[in-house]
């Protein structure tokens, strides 16, 4: 409570200079402040029972509930100290502040579980000191956001058209991915690059329907290093209105085990490689994403895994070898055949098809639960750009003997400068 307190006095203090600094434009030009946030409410027509893939027949009928949440209320701040020297922060509270929650766990046969995030009710997802040399060439040190993928790059609520983050990348890789390390970025013409040497992940959270992605959450005061990994990122802009991009993520993961005699003789070596793209012009809109990952050794680490103390920070299940998701959406401002309005309507499709156990090992069962397809179709109005209200409605579907699962969702979003 200590840091949470100081880093929202520090946000205070800031937000004061900040109002105060009118009477001197050349400092307050220096200092931005901003944030982004979601207030959703989903409807569900299938139940919550982790019983529900144990027994499919049970569950065929339908039923109604709903819920509603904040998945991210962000607030952020840089500073231009001048002579290229920046800082940068983001501080993220999650599902209104929640730090701990008890659920019903489905992978454990149903037992009650406490589930606590890193960070408490306050998650720090970057905070970075930069030297900028040259548009070419700058440093970034600190807690940096790991590029891999798009929703990693494209993470504002305003950037994507569904309500939620796009549930595969979402599913198989860490959201938004944020680790401790140094960075080399820059842009040649059309050309934008990104080079990162970052704490690889914890091999003890990896599993059957997450894959690598809670290796990124940890549970103590600290981010264990003894494993580093490598990030590359390239971006194309040749194109007028077109990005193109590759990125790839490499690294081992069991010396990040508390414990890490347990893995001896074992790398755990992920990697992860992506492809997306992105077009806008001036009522269109297109994007999509590829992203395939592989583990190393995945039949040893989940037979270690499954044998993990019960108070491990482990869901003790298998882990496959490769994990994959593939996405695209696309949506057109039908506001756009009214000139003179100024509001945007847009209507979008999207498809999603991942599968965190898409590969596994001889001998270990590739859990068919996991392997899923989700159709979508809804509207995002934005009557300013800031700011956009999202409805959509969405199945996802299963090979047999699984159920289709149908939502609706709404959504008001923000994303913007405050100063």
């Amino acid at each position: 409570m200590k840091l949470v307190t100081l880093l929202l006095g520090l946000f205070v203090v800031l937000i004061a200079q900040n109002a105060s600094s009118q009477e001197n434009e050349q400092k307050s030009s220096r200092l931005s402040v901003g944030g982004y946030g979601e207030v959703v409410y989903q409807h569900f027509d299938y139940s919550a029972d982790f019983n529900r893939f144990t027994y499919p027949e049970n569950f065929s009928d339908k039923v109604s509930r709903g819920q509603t949440d904040i998945p991210h209320l962000v607030f952020f701040l840089s500073y231009d100290f001048g002579n290229g020297w920046k800082i940068s922060s983001e501080i993220e509270i999650e599902h209104a502040g929640v730090g701990a929650e008890m659920e019903i766990e489905a992978e454990e046969f149903g037992e009650y579980e406490t589930e606590v995030e890193k960070g408490g009710e306050v998650v720090i997802e970057q905070f970075w000191i930069e030297k900028s040399i040259s548009s070419q060439f700058n440093i970034r040190a600190g807690h940096l956001i790991v590029p891999v993928g798009l929703t990693n790059l494209k993470h504002l609520p305003v950037e994507y058209f569904t309500v939620l983050r796009p549930e595969g990348e979402h599913t198989i890789l860490p959201q938004t991915w944020h680790e401790n390390g140094i960075s080399v970025h820059g842009r040649l013409r059309n050309w934008q690059y990104e080079v990162q040497l970052v704490n690889a992940l914890d091999v003890d959270a990896f599993g059957s329907a997450n894959w690598v992605n809670g290796g990124s959450v940890s549970p103590y005061e600290y981010k264990l290093a003894t494993n580093m990994a490598g990030v590359v990122r390239i971006d194309n802009y040749s194109v007028n209105g077109l990005r193109l991009g590759v990125s790839t993520y490499a690294g081992n993961s069991t010396g990040n085990s508390l414990k890490e005699d347990r893995y001896e003789g074992l790398n755990g070596r992920v990697w992860v490689g992506a492809v997306d793209g992105e077009y806008i012009s001036s009522n269109f809109i297109g994007r999509g994403s590829l992203v395939y990952g592989n583990l190393s050794e995945s039949a040893e680490i989940s037979r270690i895994n499954k044998n993990l103390p019960s108070a491990a920070p482990s869901p003790h299940t298998d882990v496959a070898k490769n994990a994959m998701s593939v996405f695209l959406e696309a949506g057109y401002n039908i506001f756009s055949f009214f000139p003179q309005q100024e509001d945007k309507l847009y209507l979008f499709a999207h498809y999603n098809h991942y599968n965190s156990m898409h590969k596994t090992v001889a001998g270990m069962l590739a859990d068919a639960r996991y392997k899923r397809s989700v159709y979508t179709a809804g509207i995002n109005y934005y009557p300013i750009p800031q700011v956009a209200v999202k409805a959509e409605y969405g199945m996802r579907k299963f090979d047999k003997p699984y159920n289709q699962e149908n939502t609706i969702s709404l959504g008001i979003v923000f994303s913007g400068i405050f100063n």
